[in-house]
């Protein structure tokens, strides 16, 4: 499967900006709106994805709130298939399934529709897509969540990879994972 070399990977790395103590003092925040405000790069990196889950056998594309949304509908439509949002508690109108993890910050939950892979397949196949993995504890619940629900999560994908957290560490148990950048 296709991977960015090193000047494409510096490209769009250059345009994702630091932002010192956010959310709070002594964190360095990855912020990416300044990669989707640039149109040629935003679509450099769909098209990137879309190269690379184009020929795979996918039936659907969740995101994970919020940002996971930004990619996984764009590349959801770019290559044809249909788009699950996985949410926080309480915003998702029908009934829900709900998977509980902890992160830096203490514990949350997240929740998908319980029919959200409704298709003719027994056990339909899932890229799951965020912007960015620290820790793993979101991408991990949504990992479960898919698969709770009867699909299976062939490969969880992020824009950004801190590496240093070690996030992507305790997914590879439960799925294959791509980044397409990372910071160690």
């Amino acid at each position: 499967m296709k991977t960015l070399n090193q000047s494409d990977k510096k490209y769009l790395l250059d345009l994702i900006r630091d932002v010192k103590d956010f959310p709070k003092p002594g964190i360095i925040f990855k912020d990416i709106t300044t990669l989707l405000s640039n149109a040629k790069a935003y679509n450099f990196l769909i098209d990137h994805l879309a190269q690379r889950y184009n020929n795979l056998d996918i039936d659907f594309i969740a995101g994970i709130e919020a940002r996971g949304f930004i990619f996984g509908a764009a590349l959801a439509s770019k290559i044809g298939k249909s788009f699950v949002p996985i949410r926080k508690p309480g915003k998702l109108p029908y009934t829900t399934i709900s998977e509980k993890y902890s992160f830096e910050y203490g514990i949350d939950e997240v929740e998908m529709h319980i029919d959200a892979f409704k298709c003719k397949k027994d056990r339909p196949k899932v890229l799951l897509i965020d912007d960015l993995i620290a820790t793993g504890g979101t991408a991990t619940a949504a990992v479960n969540l898919i698969n709770k629900v009867g699909a299976e999560c062939i490969e969880a994908c992020f824009v950004l990879n801190l590496t240093f957290l070690q996030g992507d560490k305790e997914i590879k148990k439960t799925t294959n994972v791509y980044s397409v950048l990372e910071i160690d």
